[in-house]
């Protein structure tokens, strides 16, 4: 029996696992009892990799579309074919006539995030969209405006601090995301053994059940929530500044600027008391370690990044931001924030329907479909996907499916024919992670350690496979000799690793390559203000974009109707593994969770069917009911609806489940940011 160790790319908790093969197969998966970081701990997404490693769906060669059915052609030939549709669209409509969506599994892969972006730059498009403007781009505008980066956002020192203030998080369920924290269940129940741990969502959540304090607030309603609670920790005492120095600019405008709530309209638009807040404020403020920490259920919600700027105004005001203990950005060992990295822009071009500003080099994707279907100058007619499914994550998923067929030609780097894919004129799959070097770029830059290790192949790459790094290479040069353009090949990763953790010489490499279970380099540390890259130094606290929608968030009203809210499971991630027998095995997981005074009054029994509608669409699906939702709340999972006749997932074809994004409405957007509002959607629920 072989043994063998890398870390999970499936989600972003980068447990260490240890992978034991016989006679060339893989036969199971373990957690790595000694990776510094993880200790063991493993999810059902890591043994899912046996099912993903074996799956006789999954793609090893290119296809091509002929006469709308997919048959099975050459490297070459499909990369040629790519390279040169795609040229032939821009010399015949423009750049811009090229649109590009990457999803998430993206950041999970070096081949991916080191190599994709090269090939954007190339194409220079501006319809270029990712999964990041469905999920963290309030995270990342907040970190741009205040800090100067979009990366240098300060993770909460889970393992140090007293007390942690946790928003529209499931850590429990999601394994941390912009948290990286493997085992984060442990970690939290050491917190409330020593400490407070207070959980403000809709739903009493897995992660609630561990909470010390669940406050079940009215979806929509925290940045509310925020104003009052920073206006009752003025009450409390005044801010403590003194380890900002001079480095700190705007705050006392950002605290003047604060709307005025009495208590009446506090409770109505959060369905929480003053007295909650109130009592929070003061456990905050005696608090000698704390944190405030937000995730996708304030993020996905129309004021996302209202709701990121008021936290870390927070952290600011209770002293706690760049200090052990409260929240402060990870220095890790191959940088992402500082030169040679892409600090974020904001505003340097518009989409062109319905002039939504650009952040970081992307277009929201909410207005992708609208790209596609509005005629004239700059009309989107052909898409290059990466590791996407847009038609199952995206507002309004069932329009972008019926635009699609529209596009004059469409290109997918993917390792299934999905409900995105199956549009494509030539897919280009990817071989298996397990063949490939790979470091951690990006969730090691969240993590709640500074940690560090080279993932190294754990078998060949059979001939007939291509890398993504390779098909990267391959599909631009053949773009580069169709239109004109020079293009010089990128070296395969573990060259691109080595020279990058060289130059940051923040680790010797030799000692890295021979850490097989990796290397944990301590705690986070201060490192906030050596580091800030705003154009004067400092952290500046206010922005007219924030003033603007300060006063969008008194101007408008508390949500009356039913709202939509979303959910994950520990065995989903998003809509791309539910092709594997290990996660979709067991209790059904796709209804929508109802309170059981809302069944009741609208005369349905749990199990029943029932109609969703939005704005945009309706599905159909069964209601259950669940009284650890606040009445008035409706709570449905996401990435399901694979009931498409014509994708390449046997399996995901028989999970039951309808599609969250029939419901979601472009139109819904945090307007700072462009990001989705997915969460507190109006709907109504009609028994069928």
């Amino acid at each position: 029996m072989l043994r063998q160790f890398r870390a999970c790319p499936l989600c972003e908790a980068i447990c260490g696992l240890e992978f034991r093969s016989e006679n060339g197969q893989l036969t199971a998966i373990r957690g790595d009892l000694e990776d510094p970081f993880s200790a063991g701990h493993i999810c059902p997404k890591g043994n899912a990799i046996l099912d993903l490693e074996a799956d006789p769906d999954r793609l090893r060669t290119p296809r091509l579309k002929v006469d709308g059915r997919f048959v099975e052609i050459g490297w070459e030939e499909a990369l040629q074919r790519a390279g040169e549709g795609i040229a032939e669209i821009q010399a015949s409509h423009g750049a811009n006539a090229v649109a590009a969506y990457v999803g998430n599994p993206n950041v999970h892969h070096f081949g991916h995030i080191a190599y994709v972006p090269q090939w954007l730059r190339l194409l220079k498009t501006r319809n270029v969209y990712s999964a990041s403007s469905v999920d963290q781009w309030p995270h990342q505008l907040v970190a741009w405006a205040m800090f100067g980066h979009q990366f240098l956002i300060p993770i909460v020192d889970l393992d140090r601090t007293d007390y942690l203030l946790m928003l529209g998080a499931n850590p429990v369920a999601s394994n941390g995301s912009l948290l990286t924290a493997p085992g984060i269940a442990k970690r939290l129940k050491a917190l409330t053994q020593r400490g407070t741990f207070v959980l403000v969502d809709p739903r009493r959540t897995e992660t609630a059940e561990i909470a010390s304090r669940h406050l079940p607030i009215r979806p929509g309603g925290d940045a509310v929530f925020l104003v009052a609670l920073l206006q009752a920790l003025q009450k409390c005492g005044p801010p403590r500044l003194a380890n900002y120095g001079d480095r700190l600019s705007g705050f006392d405008a950002s605290l003047a600027a604060m709307p005025a709530f009495d208590n009446g309209e506090i409770e109505s638009r959060t369905g929480l008391t003053a007295a909650d807040i109130e009592q929070i404020a003061h456990e905050l403020y005696a608090s000698e370690r704390a944190a405030v920490y937000g995730r996708m259920g304030v993020s996905t919600q129309r004021f996302g990044t209202l709701c990121q700027w008021l936290m870390q105004l927070i952290n600011v005001y209770l002293g706690q931001l760049d200090r052990p203990g409260g929240v402060l950005p990870n220095d890790p060992v191959l940088p992402v924030t500082g030169k040679g990295t892409s600090p974020g822009n904001r505003n340097r071009w518009r989409s062109r329907v319905r002039g939504l500003p650009e952040f970081a080099g992307e277009l929201p994707v909410s207005a992708l479909t609208e790209e596609i279907e509005t005629p004239g100058e700059g009309q989107v007619r052909a898409l290059f996907t990466s590791a996407g499914n847009p038609v199952l994550s995206t507002p309004n998923g069932a329009r972008l499916d019926a635009s699609l067929r529209s596009l004059d030609f469409m290109v997918s780097m993917d390792i299934y024919i999905n409900e995105t894919t199956r549009h494509a004129d030539v897919i280009l799959p990817p071989a298996s992670f397990l063949t490939q070097y790979h470091y951690d770029s990006v969730f090691n830059a969240f993590a709640v350690r500074r940690v560090a290790r080279l993932n190294r192949p754990l078998r060949e790459q059979a001939s007939d496979e291509r890398a993504d790094w390779e098909i990267v290479n391959g599909l631009a040069r053949a773009y580069a000799g169709a239109s004109g353009k020079p293009w010089a090949d990128l070296p395969p990763p573990r060259a691109l690793i080595e020279g990058a953790i060289r130059r940051a010489g923040r680790v010797d490499f030799d000692a890295l390559a021979q850490a097989e279970h990796g290397l944990d380099l301590g705690p986070l540390e201060p490192s906030l203000l050596a580091r800030l890259e705003t154009p004067s130094g400092r952290i500046e606290c206010w922005h007219d974009f924030i003033a603007e929608d300060l006063q969008r968030l008194a101007a408008s009203p508390a949500a009356m109707a039913m709202q939509l809210i979303g959910r994950r499971d520990v065995r989903s991630n998003n809509s791309w593994m539910h092709n594997a027998q290990r996660l979709v095995k067991g209790k059904l997981r796709h209804q929508l969770q109802m309170h059981p005074d809302d069944l009741a009054a609208l005369g349905v029994a749990s199990g029943e069917r029932v109609r969703v509608r939005s704005r945009v669409g309706e599905i159909e699906t069964e209601a259950v009911a669940d009284d650890a939702l606040r009445p008035g709340v409706v709570c449905l999972p996401h990435g399901f609806g694979h009931q498409h006749n014509d994708i390449g997932l046997q399996l995901a074809r028989t999970v039951i489940g309808a599609s969250y994004n029939d419901l979601s409405d472009p139109l819904e957007l945090d307007v700072p940011s462009g990001n989705a509002a997915l969460n507190g959607l109006e709907v109504s629920v009609t028994r069928i």
